[in-house]
């Protein structure tokens, strides 16, 4: 393969297939409920991003098991990384993240995974998982960014800025743990060359990896509602396709990438993919690198280090 593909880090890190399990908790987002913001960020749907996961009802352990049962021998997978998907992932107390992410330590879970924004990564929630990491699992954290534009970040009411972002990871990275950052690809107030530069300061913070998303709109968001105003516009899948390979040209080889397209919950969803499905499109570009011989990080460079 012409990139990193997560699945194949996990194969070499690991000596075998590795598989990430969704949880989906109960909860909110600091963003939400008035802590930082309100009404969420432009393209969240109420359900977070846990439309792909068990019910929240379910408690961990549970939710573990039934995913488990399925995937192991669809994937033949033995191993799995417990994924903490939904909302903010630190944005709980703190006795009941330390009792939620050890509910999670089965004997087949090899690490633990924590979505979470960027500006609500407390040190003691660090330290909880810093125990974790103690007991062998390894530990890595997704922080959502999404666009290094200030004026896109507003513009989408995300609530924090990249500042908020590298501070975050320059403190976690302290800790040990694995980075996996949030990217889209294609929001329409960013510039090819600012996704391009988002990449090159991923390179530079040493980024683990990386979760690029195609855009989708949903119904009863504001962005949805900005949609079908017309108020914007979204670049063709051909373009898309471009600019995506263009990234991966110019980001260091060793960021595993994790996604290149998005999934939306078809129900609600008033954009995805232009259409068309996410393995179309992956295959279309995975072709195109081939065909052009391109590789990641094949134009890498940053100042006088390279």
């Amino acid at each position: 393969m012409n990139y990193l593909k997560y699945s194949a880090y996990l194969k070499e890190k690991y000596g075998e297939k590795v598989y990430k399990i969704p949880i989906n908790l109960p909860g909110t987002c600091p963003n939400r409920d008035g802590a930082c913001g309100t009404g969420g960020c432009a393209f969240c749907g109420e359900s977070g991003a846990g439309f792909e996961a068990q019910s929240s009802i379910l408690p961990v352990r549970e939710q573990l098991k039934r995913n488990i049962e399925v995937i192991s021998p669809k994937y033949k997978a033995n191993k799995f990384i417990a994924y903490f998907q939904n909302y903010t992932g630190t944005y709980m107390e703190l006795s009941t993240f330390q009792k939620t992410v050890n509910e999670a330590l089965i004997e087949s879970v090899v690490g633990v995974s924590i979505s979470t924004r960027p500006d609500y990564v407390g040190e003691p929630y660090l330290e909880v998982l810093d125990k974790i990491k103690e007991k062998g699992i390894d530990v890595e954290i997704e922080l959502g960014l999404q666009s290094i534009n200030i004026n896109t970040l507003n513009r989408i009411n995300r609530g924090h800025g990249l500042a908020e972002f590298i501070e975050a990871v320059t403190r976690i990275k302290r800790h040990g743990f694995t980075i996996c950052a949030h990217l889209i690809g294609n929001l329409p107030w960013d510039t090819e060359a600012d996704f391009i530069e988002a990449g090159r300061i991923m390179s530079v913070l040493g980024i683990d990896s990386l979760k690029i998303h195609s855009l989708y709109i949903l119904e009863g968001t504001e962005m949805g509602k900005w949609y079908k105003e017309g108020a914007f516009n979204i670049i063709d899948p051909e373009t898309y396709i471009d600019r995506v390979i263009y990234f991966l040209r110019c980001i260091d080889p060793n960021i595993a990438i994790q996604r290149l397209f998005a999934r939306g919950p078809e129900a609600e969803t008033l954009f995805c993919n232009w259409g068309m499905s996410w393995r179309r499109l992956q295959n279309q570009l995975d072709a195109k690198m081939i065909a052009e011989n391109y590789k990641q990080g094949d134009l890498y460079k940053i100042g006088g280090g390279n």
